[in-house]
Formats: structure tokens, C-alpha cells, sequence
């Protein structure tokens, strides 16, 4: 996505004709608005660049997720992602007018919502890791959640409940497709990969690559020693993330194998080297991990 001057686009919800009211004084625009916070009632949902049904995806936004709503129009709603900030347009059907917080994450790779407590029912929709309920019964090892339905209690984490080994949750990910600007495990792409796995273990982090490379961990000290790598650093690209699992073997979500999965790092940098990715920008390692 090409950079404009001011505030990055991506993260702040302004436009020549309607912006965030807290943009105001920061941002030039014809009008200013409060938002009104909706809930994703879909597994995912897609959030693009422009309102129009082929456009460019840059993200996805999960099942219970909160969407800040700035504008709804010809079925299109622009705004935000409270989880990432994220700004663009989903398709309004698709969210609830009163978000219920949420009393637990999907903590399974995918997980199912049934009509009833019974595991030979036709499963109404499926639920993809990091989506949030609020559930509000349980019936033998089913859990019933508010907006109607019934899911498997054991893939389910109360909010809270986090892993420490993100890198294990990564690597559940292994061979799922690989989809530019996915969130979940039907697909995503690297830095959603990232995303996800630090999401289920209480880190938060932004959705972009470059984003991700400024604000998370702490850069190791230059000129990089690839011989004292580490599970869990993330070693960045430009355009282009990665997970180490060991000192030697690296996970992410790639074009090159176009699924997720493991390989050794000296192998994937001499290959990326030659892409226009070019060679390693930063490693960035986790204090206490």
C-alpha cells in the first residue's frame, strides 16, 4: 500500500470527507464523527479497501471481534477493528448493532457452532481460533453462547486464559493455505500468522508486517549473530515475517511453499535474498521468553 503524508491510512480512519472525531485537529476533513462500535457476527469477515465486492483484501475480522462504524452505506460499513485498529470496509450484514462482551476465545485451530448439544447435529458455522463468545449455559461438554448455538467447551479459553508458548500455537498452523491478508485457518498470511499465535498467548500486535517490526519485542544488536537464535524470535523481511522454532528452523506463512510451514533459516535467506524482500532487516526477540 503506497504511503501518503500525514497520519498512516491504515491505522487511522480519515478521508477528505468524513474522519474520526478524534482525528480532529490532527487530520484535514469536510466532516468529523463519533463511531459506533458493531460486533463481526460472521466466522470471518473480510475487510477491504474500497466498498466494492472484488476489492483488495487487507485483513480479516473475526467472529465477536468489535468494528468502530463510521459511515454505513449502500450495504457498506467504513471504520475501525478495535483489536488492531485497523480501518476499511466490511459489508454491514454481517455485523450485530449491540456488541455483548465476550466471556471466552476460540482456543482450538477451529471449532464448530451445533444447533443443539450434540455432536451428530448439523453444525451450523464453523469458528476459527482467536473468534470471541459470550457464553451463557452448558450441557454436558457443550457450552451455549448467546448468539445462538452450541460449541465443543473443551477448544474454549475464558478471556484471559493464555498460552506462554506462542511459538507451539504457530505451529498448529503448519500446512494451512496460505491467503493474502488471512486471519484464520482456512488462511492468512505471515504477519497474520504472528497475529494469531501472539494473540493466544496476551500479546497484542498490530496487523502489517512493517507495524509489527516497529512495535513488538526488542531488536537483537547489529551485526546479527544468526548463530545465538532463539524459539520465538521473529525475524523480519522487508514486507515479510517469520518465527524462529529454534536456533536453526524458522516457521511462517509463505508465498514460495503458498502454506504455512517449517523450514531451515539459512535456506529460506538465501532464497528470499534474491526476491525483492532482499536480506534480513531486523531480528526482534521477546524480553522473559
Amino acid at each position: 500500500m503506497s504511503r501518503a503524508r500525514g497520519p498512516d491510512h491504515r491505522l487511522n480512519p480519515y478521508r477528505d470527507d468524513l474522519a474520526a472525531a478524534h482525528l480532529r485537529g490532527e487530520v484535514s476533513s469536510s466532516r468529523f464523527a463519533e463511531g459506533t462500535d458493531r460486533q463481526v457476527v460472521a466466522p470471518s469477515l473480510p475487510l477491504l479497501r474500497r466498498p466494492e465486492a472484488n476489492a483488495p483484501m487487507d485483513t480479516q475480522l473475526l467472529f465477536g471481534e468489535v468494528f468502530r462504524v463510521y459511515e454505513e452505506k449502500n450495504g457498506w460499513a467504513w471504520g475501525q477493528a478495535v483489536l488492531d485498529d485497523y480501518v476499511g470496509y466490511v459489508e454491514t450484514k454481517e455485523l450485530a448493532a449491540r456488541p455483548a462482551a465476550p466471556t471466552h476465545t476460540v482456543a482450538a485451530l477451529r471449532t464448530f457452532v451445533y444447533p443443539k448439544p450434540d455432536l451428530k447435529t448439523r453444525p451450523a458455522a464453523p469458528l476459527p481460533m482467536n473468534a470471541k463468545l459470550r457464553v451463557t449455559g452448558a450441557r454436558g461438554n457443550f457450552s451455549e453462547i448467546d448468539r445462538g448455538g452450541w460449541v465443543f467447551t473443551a477448544h474454549l479459553a475464558a478471556i484471559g486464559a493464555h498460552v506462554r508458548d506462542f511459538v507451539a500455537v504457530a505451529e498448529e498452523f503448519l500446512g494451512v493455505p496460505y491467503l493474502w491478508g488471512g486471519r484464520d485457518s482456512t488462511g492468512l498470511d505471515c504477519s497474520g500468522l504472528v497475529q494469531a499465535a501472539l494473540e493466544r498467548a496476551g500479546i497484542s500486535s498490530l496487523r502489517d508486517t512493517d507495524m509489527q517490526e516497529a512495535t513488538l519485542g526488542e531488536a537483537l544488536p547489529e551485526p546479527i549473530d544468526f548463530t545465538k537464535l532463539k524459539r520465538g524470535d521473529l525475524v523480519f523481511w522487508k514486507g515479510h515475517v517469520a518465527i524462529m522454532v529454534d536456533a536453526e528452523r524458522m516457521i511462517h506463512a509463505n508465498a514460495f511453499h503458498m502454506m504455512v510451514a517449517i523450514e531451515r533459516l539459512d535456506v529460506a535467506m538465501s532464497r528470499i535474498a534474491r526476491s525483492d524482500a532482499g536480506h534480513v532487516t531486523s531480528i526482534k526477540r521477546f524480553p522473559n521468553r
